[in-house]
């Protein structure tokens, strides 16, 4: 009877033990030719994070996600709380694309693109190998007494993770608060801003506890991400796969040994050499198959092909491949569940496009003030209204006024009959609007108010307009 597989890995993650208590992860230092390229796309975009703040397209920055005071700028674009329409839709392209991406190539985003993988791997770990140096030596330094060498690595280490930490927590404000704003505020004395500088603090805090302590448990436990796999995961999605298959053969892994010849032997070509372990930087071991704590990191990938090189076998051991190639040898192939996807995605992104280019850039709401009926002013009718206009352009408008489209009549507006508004500004007030009883269609009447700039129609507004039921 042949040995059944022990699954007993899946009861618990890999970073705790029986006990509950947390198994640190010491990876080993990883290389080879796939991480080397995850080296330029993380510092490709590192370098944007850092700089999107600070760009600036026709005075707008380049991304500005203010909360605080609804202003948000995307790609230049200045966006208000009026286009949330467009956000949405931007979501559920985000959504889709996700679930489409994740279908077809695994979780190949977090073991390349997101923030926290980059941050963690790419540079609070690397500053961690530089001074506590490899695995081995990790774990001895754990260990070891506190003694003055220990001592100085980690203050150095958590210094620096600090200063780090610091600095991510200020680009981070800059993105919420802008960063003209930020500039200020450093420059202004600390007394004047202690608030802000104690939130920077707190961020900074956040920032630090993840990357000094709570580390891989982002990806393991807070992040869902990796539970959408055992969802959006089948056997022709793309993953980091170990080729169970030439791996096992027969008579499962062996070690290496030089005098026979595994072809004939039926050994396995893995060795259970265990580096594909050493160097997983959330401590698993990816020929159990696919796990949720699993971040498609591909360092196993470069550590594997490096073993199999020194032990004359081919590489691709462990791959990207989807479990139908291993099993079945079949190629990827668009499913009809990618074509669905994708058609969804392709129409979201389409009404996205297309709601884009139909915006306006002033955004004008003008309403009847409520619980106010109509007046009589001589012979017309008149109605009050308040009115609120949104300048989302970068140009200043400075003769702004009204004029009454449809139905003839007049508008008068309390204060000046013209106005500016800044760029990025709103003007409100109140207006009223006089209609000749002839021109009224009944008890309620749509008008169509025009917004102008000079001379220029830059927006219409229509609204409802209240006079007597004698007038039917």
């Amino acid at each position: 009877m042949p040995k059944l597989r022990d699954e007993s890995f899946r009861d618990a993650i890999g970073t705790v033990d029986d006990k509950g208590k947390r198994l640190w992860v010491y990876p080993k230092i990883p290389t080879g030719k796939l991480y080397e390229k995850r080296k330029i796309v993380s510092y490709f975009l590192l370098l944007f994070l850092f700089a999107a703040p600070f760009i600036k397209i026709n005075g707008n920055q380049f991304l500005l996600f203010n909360v605080m005071e609804r202003k948000f700028n995307i790609f230049g674009f200045p966006f208000w709380p009026q286009d949330f329409y467009l956000f949405v839709i931007s979501m559920l392209v985000g959504v889709v694309f996700v679930a489409l991406f994740t279908v077809a190539f695994g979780r190949i985003f977090c073991g390349w693109i997101c923030p926290q993988t980059i941050f963690m791997e790419m540079v609070f770990r690397r500053i961690e190998f530089w001074i506590d140096g490899d695995r081995g030596a990790q774990m001895r330094l754990d260990k070891q007494k506190w003694d003055a060498e220990k001592i100085r690595k980690r203050v150095l280490k958590w210094s620096i993770f600090f200063i780090i930490s610091f600095l991510i927590a200020n680009v981070f404000l800059a993105y919420l608060i802008s960063s003209d704003e930020l500039i200020r505020l450093v420059k202004e004395p600390l007394a004047n801003n202690l608030s802000t500088f104690i939130a920077l603090l707190i961020f900074t805090g956040v920032f630090y506890f993840i990357y000094a302590w709570f580390r891989e448990q982002v990806c393991i436990i807070a992040c869902p991400y990796g539970r959408l796999q055992g969802v959006l995961l089948d056997n022709k999605s793309i993953i980091v796969a170990y080729d169970h298959v030439r791996g096992e053969k027969e008579k499962g892994r062996a070690k290496i040994d030089k005098r026979e010849d595994r072809t004939l032997s039926g050994k396995g070509d893995c060795i259970d050499c265990k580096q594909c372990v050493n160097v997983c930087p959330t401590g698993i071991d990816i020929r159990n198959g696919t796990q949720l704590e699993c971040i498609n990191c591909t360092a196993c990938i470069d550590e594997c092909d490096a073993i199999m090189e020194k032990v004359s076998l081919p590489k691709g051991l462990i791959r990207y491949a989807s479990e139908d190639e291993i099993t079945k040898n079949k190629k990827f192939e668009f499913t009809a569940r990618m074509k669905g996807y994708t058609s969804v995605l392709l129409i979201l992104t389409g009404i996205f496009i297309g709601l884009l280019f139909l915006r306006n850039d002033v955004e004008a709401t003008i309403l009847r003030l409520p619980g106010q009926l109509f007046e009589h002013k001589g012979e017309n009718i008149s109605n009050v209204y308040t009115y609120k206009i949104v300048n989302k352009t970068v140009n200043d408008f400075e003769d702004i006024h009204f004029e009454l489209l449809s139905p003839k009549g007049t508008i008068k507006t309390v204060g000046k009959s013209w106005f500016g508004i800044a760029k990025e500004g709103m003007a409100q007030g109140t207006l009223f609007v006089e209609i000749h009883p002839a021109f009224l269609k009944g008890d309620r009447t749509t008008i169509e108010i025009g917004v102008f700039e000079g001379g220029k129609l830059i927006e219409t507004e229509r609204t409802n307009f209240l006079g007597p039921r004698s007038f039917n």
